[in-house]
């Protein structure tokens, strides 16, 4: 159960902004939304963010990483979970205006100090990460999915979730979803599945023997 007035509102405003451009990407050509993705906040929506917060306090994960911070939606959420697990969150992101932006919703949420920021490319960051993570969210460039996963499974800890979006959703990613689906099940020590959760999620899970 989460009780904070402050994340409730910082959540309601994501929701609202969410689908205000939810109305307005329904009306651009294709190619306009790829052009002016970067505009959009694109979250993960309720579901799997709820989701995803339940799964992290309910195994008790403290050592969380998310790849792909964007404009902080899911950063907030698994920010609150990492304050009820007494944990920390290192958030990774590419544009650094998309990072201050999250970074200045994390602290109206007053959940500053559950979280770092790391800005500049996903994948030289995590050469530097140590780790090992209890849980790990994936959610950039679809083609980043499978080296993102490379660099993250040698530093997941025993019993670590990852879950990576839209692995059903939108059709145009389908194809790298599908190869990541695949790269992630013949991993060792990995099970994982499909939900249909949001845009569809793989959930996996590193067990050692």
């Amino acid at each position: 159960m989460i009780v904070n007035n402050a994340f409730e509102v910082v959540v309601g405003e994501y929701q609202a902004r969410a689908e205000s451009e939810s109305e307005l990407i329904h009306r651009l050509t294709v190619a306009e939304i790829i052009r002016r993705s970067d505009e959009f906040l694109l979250p993960i929506g309720i579901a799997t963010a709820t989701l995803i917060n339940i799964l992290i306090k309910e195994s008790k994960c403290r050592k969380l990483l998310e790849v792909g911070t964007s404009y902080g939606y899911s950063t907030l959420w698994l920010a609150e979970a990492a304050r009820a697990t007494e944990g920390q969150l290192v958030t990774l992101e590419l544009q650094a205006a998309k990072a201050e932006h999250a970074r200045a919703q994390i602290a109206r949420a007053g959940l500053a100090e559950q979280v770092e920021f790391r800005i500049g490319d996903a994948l030289a960051t995590l050469k530097d990460l140590t780790g090992p993570f209890d849980f790990v969210l994936i959610d950039l460039w679809k083609h980043l999915y499978v080296p993102v996963f490379d660099l993250v499974y040698p530093k997941l800890a025993p019993g670590a979730i990852i879950v990576a979006d839209n692995m059903i959703t939108p059709e145009g990613a389908r194809a790298d979803a599908i190869a990541y689906r695949r790269h992630v099940r013949a991993a060792r020590h990995m099970t994982s599945v499909l939900l249909p959760v949001g845009s569809g999620i793989e959930v996996s899970r590193f067990q050692v023997d």
